[in-house]
């Protein structure tokens, strides 16, 4: 049943410039999350109010207006602080899920292998047990001695202690997930291994099963990715690379998931070359290239050599500046799949350099080139 969900954002002087962008992706999470916007509720404020996010007025006013709405649960763009969500549900009186929560609630639904369940069960823990900490602080204000320990805050602590232990547990069973991966890298690293990186629903998973003539699963919405995908992928006659496909990065993407999918994320530091995939008919990709930019920099990786893939030229709306070490490709249409071939091999060639190839887009014959002999 899908529910219907009320946004709600405070448009900070650092989040006004991208404020209506910030509340389509997130409308696009909620569809992705089982959820239905049917209103949108924008505040503009210097600062967010430290008690309830938005202020006690306007707390009223939304929750009436949630009413009307029949709403079943309130969307928040801002991240909540225990203290914020706690006055807030006093006010309004409704499920209130902020971005960090209904990122968490996509990828839990998204995850398919037992590996990428973990992952996200460790990420949702790590997040319940930052919130069980403030709240942890509200309560360590009645004091202590005969009278005051209430049961309150005796069933935190057991919340705090059963997380902990659960959190231990999973840590334990992903580290063994990592030492398998390492294993198998070291096994097959006698083809080069060629990430691919980009904004959550670039085309990442397309690109793989173009080049590769693979099948990974593929549906048009955020997050549908999660579980590392490698295939092998032909580039020139006698010359294979191992194609892997990665979790879609997003702004600001919670560094507890980033934390929780680090098994995963591990394959990139093996990675030979890294192609930054990019959704050019998105009208906030440069946007989204600096968020994926400013992710890889937290993961150090700067110094992997990397390819710029503009992709999904075929759309309307598609524009692609003249850039250096970058290639325009439709992963849909087939369009400049070999002049990529070609730039990886240029790439992983330590004494090649490689020529930019998008400073125009590719003629109507290289578009439509007949792709690669079978594997």
């Amino acid at each position: 049943m899908t529910q219907r969900a009320v946004l709600v954002a405070v448009a900070t002087r650092q989040l006004l410039p991208t404020i209506a962008t910030e509340l389509d992706e997130l409308e696009a999470l909620a569809a992705a999350a089982g959820a239905r916007v049917v209103e949108r509720i924008v505040q503009h404020r210097p600062a967010v109010d430290p008690a309830t996010l938005v202020g006690s007025g306007k707390a009223r006013e939304i929750g009436a207006r949630a009413m009307e709405s029949r709403a079943d649960l309130l969307l928040i763009r801002n991240d909540l602080r225990p203290r914020q969500r706690k006055n807030l549900e006093r006010i309004v009186p409704l499920p209130i899920v902020d971005r960090t929560m209904l990122i968490l609630d996509v990828f839990a639904r998204h995850a398919r292998s037992r590996e990428g369940k973990l992952q996200v069960e460790l990420a949702q823990l790590r997040y319940r047990q930052a919130n069980l900490i403030g709240a942890g602080a509200d309560l360590s204000r009645l004091g202590g001695g005969i009278g005051t320990r209430g049961p309150g805050e005796t069933k935190l602590e057991v919340d705090r202690r059963r997380i902990g232990s659960r959190i231990a547990t999973l840590r334990r069973l992903l580290s063994a997930v990592r030492a398998q991966r390492a294993v198998r890298r070291r096994r097959d690293r006698r083809e080069p291994l060629v990430a691919l990186v980009g904004y959550t629903n670039a085309g990442k998973t397309s690109l793989l099963n173009a080049l590769s003539r693979s099948d990974a699963y593929v549906a048009d919405r955020p997050f549908a990715t999660l579980d590392p995908t490698t295939r092998r992928a032909y580039l020139q006659p006698g010359r294979y690379v191992r194609l892997a496909d990665t979790v879609g990065f997003i702004t600001d993407l919670p560094a507890d998931l980033i934390e929780a999918f680090r098994a995963t994320l591990e394959e990139l530091d093996d990675a030979d070359l890294l192609l930054h995939v990019l959704d050019v008919s998105a009208s906030d990709w440069p946007r989204q290239r600096q968020a994926v930019e400013r992710i890889l920099h937290e993961l150090s990786l700067d110094a992997t050599p990397s390819l710029l893939v503009f992709n999904k030229i075929d759309r309307s709306g598609a524009h692609v500046p003249p850039e250096p070490l970058s290639v325009c490709v439709s992963a849909r249409s087939g369009a400049g799949l070999n002049a990529l071939r070609d730039a990886i091999a240029l790439s992983l060639d330590a004494d090649a350099k490689p020529e930019c190839s998008s400073g125009r887009r590719p003629t109507a014959t290289a578009e439509f080139e007949t792709d690669a002999p079978e594997r």
